[in-house]
């Protein structure tokens, strides 16, 4: 009889386990780096959208037309395979080239070319998502407010920062929270360029054990888990924010 306790090793060798976990490690890694770039550049992006320069509007919108009309697995190959082909051959060798830094009794390893290439391309790709989000949710404030604040002395700057985008970030949470579920599922494309996150190590896993209802079932189950996380933590700044609320007290 096989006790309750051995039922992962019965499923898959703890082997191809580490394997499996060491992915989703993976792509946690390059998900929670995606979603902090793409947020803090879509903001930059949203506010281009809405400038009052034609130019840097046009500017904002070659980039949402590049980046949102073409596939993210083209711009992938294009940033592992087409930029270093125009590169020096020294610097594409370095590129492709293991690299640490040693300080002192400590070293820093430099990510792979993958994941760079990887998180660059995908970085580009959902800020262009992003910043749409956020741009609605900047569209969204009342421009009254902005005014208001303007009329009583304070730049443009400190008017988006205090008054428009903690209201508009605060407006957008769901979607901006199913962007980043999106980041999470998009990792998987990384896997084409060589990128060790989750879909790589269970299609290494299946490939040597045959294994592939249980090397994708709980491929499956991992990705429902970093999905599931980021969809209570969404819910919980949905109910729970204390910013972007006006409170309205009798003087």
């Amino acid at each position: 009889m096989i006790a309750f306790t051995d039922w992962p090793r019965q499923l898959l060798a703890a082997r191809y386990w580490g394997w499996l976990l060491d992915g989703a490690a993976t792509t946690l890694l390059a998900s929670l780096l995606v979603i902090a770039a793409a947020t803090l550049l879509g903001m930059l992006f949203a506010v281009a959208r809405t400038a009052p320069l034609a130019t840097v509007r046009q500017a904002a919108g070659l980039y949402l037309s590049a980046f949102r009309n073409t596939p993210l697995l083209v711009q992938l190959f294009f940033w592992y395979f087409g930029v270093p082909g125009l590169l020096p051959q020294e610097w594409a060798a370095w590129l492709n080239h293991p690299h640490r830094l040693e300080l002192g009794a400590f070293g820093i390893g430099w990510p792979s070319f993958e994941f760079v290439a990887a998180l660059w391309g995908l970085v580009l790709y959902s800020t262009a998502y992003v910043g749409e989000e956020i741009r609605a949710g900047l569209r969204s404030v009342p421009r009254s407010q902005a005014q208001a604040a303007l009329s009583l002395g304070m730049r443009r700057a400190q008017v988006l920062r205090h008054i428009v985008l903690p209201q508009a970030l605060a407006r957008i949470v769901a979607p901006l929270f199913g962007q980043y579920m999106n980041i999470v599922k998009n990792t998987s494309l990384g896997m084409a360029i060589g990128l060790m996150e989750l879909s790589y190590r269970a299609r290494q896993a299946e490939a040597e054990t045959f294994q592939s209802f249980q090397v994708y079932g709980i491929a499956t189950m991992l990705y429902i888990a970093l999905v599931a996380a980021l969809e209570m933590l969404g819910r919980h700044l949905q109910n729970r924010r204390p910013w972007g609320r006006i409170r309205l007290e009798r003087t």
